[in-house]
């Protein structure tokens, strides 16, 4: 009887007892993080970067920049579409400057792929006002 007793506790308890994954248990939370790049505008979303990467808070493109030695200013729209319908600007926020100019934004991290597709899909429209 003892040892009935015993099978019939042993079973019960490894039944009792498996093995789940801590990722099916605890699944991590998600985030998804999008770009909105169906209808950029210069006003809505190239302004914002330009002035936080390159001009006002980036501080190299803003109004005391100086054209002689290559610190356009970039608050000043014409300046800088005059640079976006080159390839420079392109070439230079990708990190793959050419003609002896800096990868940029200068001493500050790479723009994310999100605001270099904006800038990209605005330029290839015309770098418009807009």
């Amino acid at each position: 009887m003892k040892k009935l007793l015993l099978i019939s506790l042993s079973a019960m308890l490894l039944a009792s007892c498996y093995n789940d994954k801590y990722d099916k248990l605890y699944p991590a939370p998600t985030t998804t993080v999008t770009c909105d790049t169906a209808a950029v505008k210069y006003s809505k979303d190239i302004a914002p970067i330009i002035n936080n990467s390159c001009a006002i808070a980036g501080g190299c493109h803003n109004a005391a920049g100086d054209a002689t030695t290559g610190n356009l200013d970039f608050t000043i729209f014409a300046t800088l579409h005059g640079q976006a319908t080159g390839d420079l600007m392109l070439n230079d926020i990708n990190g793959t400057p050419s003609r002896g100019h800096n990868a940029m934004p200068l001493n500050l991290p790479k723009l994310s792929a999100c605001d270099i597709a904006k800038l990209t899909i605005w330029v290839n429209a015309g770098a418009l006002n807009n």
